[in-house]
C-alpha cells in the first residue's frame, strides 16, 4: 500500500514554498478523500468532505502538535485545503480543493 501525491506539487512554481512535509499531509489527506467519497460523505453542494484531525496526522507523520498545526496553515495558505471550524471540541470539516 502507498499513498498518492499528485506531481503538480512537486512541478508547479506556485506549489514550491509549500514544504516537502505539508506534501506529504496532503497526500494523506487525498487518500481520506477517497474513502470519504466511497461513503457518501457529501455535503449541501456535493463537495466531498472529511474529518482529518491534528491527533490523527500525529499519528500517521509522527510529529507534534505544533508542527501539524503549521503543516495544515500552510496547506490553506496554497489554496490547496479548505477547513471550516466547528467550534470547540469538534473536528474541523475539510475540503480538498481542485488544482
Amino acid at each position: 500500500m502507498f499513498y498518492k501525491v499528485p506531481k503538480a506539487l512537486f512541478t508547479e512554481e506556485k506549489y514550491k514554498p509549500v514544504s516537502t512535509d505539508a506534501k506529504m499531509l496532503y497526500g494523506l489527506l487525498l487518500d481520506r478523500m477517497h474513502l470519504s467519497a466511497k461513503n457518501g460523505w457529501t455535503d449541501k453542494r456535493g463537495r466531498v468532505y472529511q474529518f482529518f484531525t491534528v491527533k490523527e496526522a500525529q499519528d500517521k507523520l509522527r510529529f507534534g502538535h505544533e508542527k501539524i498545526c503549521r503543516l495544515f496553515s500552510e496547506l490553506e495558505q496554497a489554496d490547496l485545503i479548505l477547513r471550516k471550524r466547528q467550534g470547540q471540541g469538534k473536528p474541523s470539516i475539510i475540503y480538498l480543493k481542485k488544482f
